[in-house]
């Protein structure tokens, strides 16, 4: 009997794969110093994340198969156990990587350096700035005190042994949080001949012990860190009394005492301070346990200082200007005529702001309706609307209150814009929007003019730096009124209407997708050429795959780019060698969503928000948008095939070997998100 072909590798697994391919970044010699450490900050927060939703998402189906008899058809125990296994090669991969570059950072003249390594000189440094600005901003819990609600998640604590040297043996024990939020994580110590020096906040407590707990007679001292994980899955409460608003407050609050699924301790903690701690904070040996070095939440090294070494840094590129959009004229005007593309972060995301200022204050502008997911802290987005609100316009917001961690800042702004006089239209438990629109209503020649903004990523200027997105601006009616159609959805209970342009999930994205993979299939089999190329972040949705994998078995020839979790196997010889899929990580975080058929030649593009996933196509409101001008079509066509050519940041995904990089040693060399700015430069 031949042996069956295995068809899907494991979501979780796939994701820690993708994960690998971060840490490979931090190992990557051509890859600026800083920015590799910078990595490893990436990696960690990833990590974080990680746990907080999708081991905390196992551990409960581990007590649902409990209660239910095992009647899942996956085995939550096992993921669990793999994941712990790969979690531990990558957490040693991780320290070594980091040992690397604490002694490559040494040969430039960067030290970063213990409390046991200062000078007497930096020791009185270090004591002032404790006295100054760290001192205020501790309060020690003792240890026989302490709850488990009492602590933190995603924060740093250092578990304290105090003893006095006049009473031997007898030991006492605290819990001070490393106040990393308020502070820098890093302490620049003063240059000493040309060379700098930098110490942790953590290690700045433990100088300073004394400062604190002297005043009781304590003067011998043992300071390790733990750092505690909780279930970041928010549970709804569906009390129509409340407003949404009020449901996702409380439900945030409710975060705050999710269960633990991850403690991380320094290996060298005694196992009596272990032991009392996982009794306080009620761990036992079905969570995650895990040994490590002496620091812990590495995701600040993500905001690394500025030590003055721009040659360790990527080389700034400043963004492009968009040829057909130049500075002083009407953007309304230029969009009335022809549709525009733009690519984040390549070209600038002014354009955006440009757009809403100018339409906050022209006279014949009367509505403005925009969906936001996540924004920037200090948005400059959120400012142009209550801005147009102030100007007399009608503005609508549909603001996404479930954008996951980004929760709290959405509620805030939410308020805030109620309070200007944005109209808010609040959303449902379990129905997340996550398409990217804006809509400006204009009245020309006593008719109503539509401008719309379709976008594969958030409206958020910050993020608009560092993640590659595209963006269309047009005026074509054929999508402006299904732009148009989707905000009268969410007016009005949810009663879709039909598109005639746009693809909108959860109503008919799915089948759709299918259709048009149908279509390769049956030009295939007919002997014509078919292709089909797609990128996007997950590739999850086990009815697509199988359709893809069949699309492949059938003659077309299938060209994926997936930065992050892709549960199909390319590749295999006599089942899917025709598919292969590719993941790019560099300097921006490869986001976009396009999608191309060839269709008889009559090639067919697609931007969109959604992945392909489960919960994209049949659990959310998402947006795909044709894109119908022929040179913009040839831009998406000639980036997406740079991409495809990549072989210094390009990975081909799911191979035997995980992570292997694609054509390493072919020449010429060529990296993708370089070229594609080049390429841009000169369009």
């Amino acid at each position: 009997m031949a042996k069956a072909v295995k068809k899907f590798v494991n979501r979780e697994i796939s994701w820690l794969e993708f994960n690998g391919r971060v840490l490979q970044e931090a190992a990557d010699e051509t890859t600026p110093l800083i920015e590799r450490i910078k990595f490893l900050g990436i990696f960690s927060n990833n990590l974080d994340e990680f746990y907080r939703v999708r081991v905390a998402t196992l551990n409960r189906l581990v007590d649902y198969n409990k209660r239910a008899g095992d009647n899942l058809n996956l085995n939550p125990r096992r993921t669990l156990k793999e994941i712990n296994r790969i979690d531990t090669e990558q957490q040693k991969e991780f320290a070594r990587i980091f040992r690397r570059l604490v002694r490559e950072l040494a040969h430039e003249g960067i030290h970063i350096i213990n409390e046991k390594e200062l000078s007497e000189e930096q020791g009185a440094y270090i004591r002032k700035y404790f006295n100054e600005n760290v001192r205020s901003q501790l309060f020690p819990i003792m240890l026989s005190n302490l709850k488990s609600s009492s602590l933190r998640d995603k924060s740093i604590y250092l578990s304290i042994g105090l003893s006095k040297s006049s009473v031997p043996g007898v030991e006492q024990f605290a819990i001070i949080r490393v106040p990393s939020g308020p502070l820098s994580r890093f302490v620049i110590l003063p240059e000493v001949k040309g060379q700098k020096f930098i110490i942790l906040l953590d290690d700045v407590i433990r100088y300073c012990l004394g400062e604190i707990f002297s005043i009781f007679g304590y003067d011998t001292f043992q300071a390790f860190t733990f750092k505690f994980t909780r279930d970041a899955e928010l549970d709804i409460d569906n009390d129509v009394s409340k407003s949404f608003l009020e449901i996702m407050t409380e439900s945030l609050k409710q975060r705050k005492l999710g269960a633990p699924v991850r403690f991380i301790y320094d290996k060298n903690m005694p196992v009596k301070l272990l032991n009392m701690l996982k009794q306080k904070l009620d761990i036992n040996e079905a969570d995650t346990l895990s040994k490590s070095g002496r620091y812990h939440n590495f995701k600040d090294f993500m905001s690394f200082p500025d030590v003055g070494r721009k040659d360790l840094l990527f080389e700034p590129s400043l963004p492009l200007e968009h040829r057909r959009l130049p500075k002083n004229e009407s953007l309304l005007n230029i969009i009335r005529e022809r549709d525009i593309l733009l690519h984040f972060p390549y070209q600038s995301f002014r354009y955006i702001i440009d757009l809403l200022r100018e339409a906050s204050i022209d006279p014949q502008v009367r509505s403005i309706k925009m969906t936001l997911y996540r924004v920037a802290r200090d948005s400059n987005v959120i400012n142009a609307l209550i801005n147009a609100a102030r100007n007399g316009k009608s503005v609508t917001v549909f603001m996404e209150l479930q954008a996951r961690f980004d929760e709290e800042a959405n509620i805030y702004w939410a308020e805030k814009m109620q309070e200007e006089g944005v109209k808010l239209i609040q959303g449902i438990p379990g129905f997340k929007v996550h398409c990217k629109l804006l809509l400006i209503r204009r009245k020309e020649s006593d008719k109503n003019v539509y401008y719309a903004n379709v976008g594969t990523g958030n409206f958020n200027e910050q993020t608009a730096r560092i993640y590659a997105d595209d963006s269309l601006l047009t005026s074509n009616p054929q999508i402006t009124e299904d732009v148009n159609s989707v905000f009268r959805l969410f007016e009005s209970k949810y009663n879709p209407p039909k598109f005639n342009s746009l693809i909108v999930a959860p109503f008919h994205m799915r089948n759709f997708y299918i259709r048009l993979i149908n279509n390769e299939i049956k030009n295939a089999k007919a002997g014509k050429e078919a292709w089909i190329i797609l990128k996007l972040n997950n590739l999850v949705d086990d009815k697509i795959i199988r359709k893809i994998y069949q699309a492949g078995q059938a003659g077309v020839k299938v060209s994926i780019i997936c930065r992050g979790t892709c549960t199909m196997i390319p590749g295999m010889k006599d089942f899917s060698e025709n598919i292969e899929v590719i993941s790019i990580v560099d300097k921006f975080l490869e986001h976009s969503r396009v999608f191309v058929f060839y269709n008889g030649g009559d090639e067919k593009y697609y931007i969109s928000s959604a992945d392909w996933m489960v919960r994209n196509l049949d659990n959310r409101i998402e947006v795909a948008c044709p894109v119908y001008d022929k040179g913009i079509q040839l831009e998406l066509k000639t980036m997406l095939k740079i991409q495809l050519k990549d072989n210094t940041k390009a990975r081909i995904v799911n191979h035997d070997i995980p992570n292997t990089y694609k054509d390493k040693d072919k020449l010429p060399i060529l990296r993708s998100q370089v070229e594609i700015y080049k390429y841009l430069k000169e369009l």
